[in-house]
């Protein structure tokens, strides 16, 4: 499949809306009796969690990479062969952006959890007692006891005890990925770690402009081939999505790959990220009865796009969920609006 010759992949694919949490009633055996559900390890006690958090946040940086903008105009969106109509890229349009600054790379695992440390926060992961994680990523006693959110998207599961320090569930732990984006973080928890750093998420508008680099019309931050001299530039999904995993998979570290031109990381896939802008097409008319200015844009693909499926790791991609909607794929980067003169 040629990059101008792909099929639309519902949004649903990259980010389904929170569910209704999972129902701890047993499942049907075979043979028509009752049967419990697969044994899991348990998620750890308040005191263990505390422990987690207070070495994961021992290795935060201290400081904030911002860098900042002045206003500036550039050409938003994208009608070329890869994007998706469906999704609201187009049409291509001059837009404005004010002066902001916005961080280099996605708040990680252990700037995550200095904020939870200083708050208590909880997240609504921890809140509704799941979260949606990638079945490739599961063990199997754990997938096969972790219902699918959606027939439509079966590689999605929900999984119980799934929250940001322990991304896949019980058993799983963020230690060790410190320095990764921190993921399960809902738009809440994320919109509460910015007003704690006295920030704020970036808009859309913001968000695109700083992810381009700087390039007109470019599908990715660096340019026009996905691969140049067949050299990887960003964390996709290695291999055919979502059966034919080949090799390893999941976040890498914020600062992996080399920066756009000005001096972002990794923003086409890794993980998608959090936006403040409603879903909307560019003429302001909701983007699909079901996604809604209500929920909130998610932009830069994720470690699950593959082009065999979908291709939403370009800079001009866009996708949505729910605003307390916790996903293994899904992060965020911050943004600052500088006083004004005077």
């Amino acid at each position: 499949m040629t990059d101008a010759q792909h099929r639309w992949a519902p949004a649903s694919c990259c980010s389904p809306p929170r569910p209704e949490t999972v129902s701890a009633a047993p499942r049907a055996a075979s043979n028509g009796t009752a049967s419990t559900t697969p044994t899991t390890p348990a998620a750890p006690d308040s005191a263990a969690k505390a422990a987690l958090v207070a070495q994961l946040a021992a290795t935060a940086s201290s400081e904030l990479s911002m860098i900042g903008f002045s206003a500036d105009e550039f050409r938003m969106g994208s009608v070329d062969p890869q994007a998706y109509p469906e999704d609201g890229e187009g049409p291509v349009r001059s837009v404005r952006v004010e002066a902001f600054a916005i961080s280099s790379t996605t708040v990680t695992v252990a700037q995550f959890a200095q904020f939870v440390q200083a708050t208590g926060h909880l997240t609504d992961a921890e809140r509704h007692g799941d979260a949606l994680v990638f079945q490739g990523l599961l063990a199997r006693e754990l997938r096969d006891a972790a219902p699918a959110p959606e027939p439509s998207t079966p590689w999605w599961r929900q999984v119980r005890g799934a929250a940001w320090f322990a991304p896949e569930g019980p058993g799983s732990t963020a230690a060790g990925r410190e320095d990764h984006p921190v993921t399960q973080v809902s738009q809440r928890d994320a919109q509460a770690y910015a007003s704690w750093v006295g920030a704020r998420l970036p808009n859309e508008t913001e968000w695109e402009y700083a992810a381009r680099g700087g390039l007109d019309q470019q599908p990715y931050p660096w340019g026009s081939v996905r691969d140049p001299g067949g050299q990887r530039r960003m964390n996709i999904f290695p291999g055919e999505f979502p059966e034919g995993l080949v090799g390893e998979m999941g976040t890498r570290p914020a600062e992996s790959f080399a920066p756009n031109g000005y001096g972002l990381y990794n923003t086409t896939g890794n993980v998608w990220e959090w936006t403040a802008s409603g879903f909307t097409r560019a003429d302001g008319s909701a983007s699909g009865s079901s996604r809604s200015g209500a929920y909130p844009v998610m932009r830069g693909g994720s470690y699950m796009c593959h082009s065999s499926y979908c291709r939403r790791y370009r800079t001009s991609a866009r996708t949505s969920a729910s605003a307390d909607t916790s996903l293994g794929h899904t992060g965020f980067r911050l943004a600052f609006t500088p006083a004004r003169p005077g």
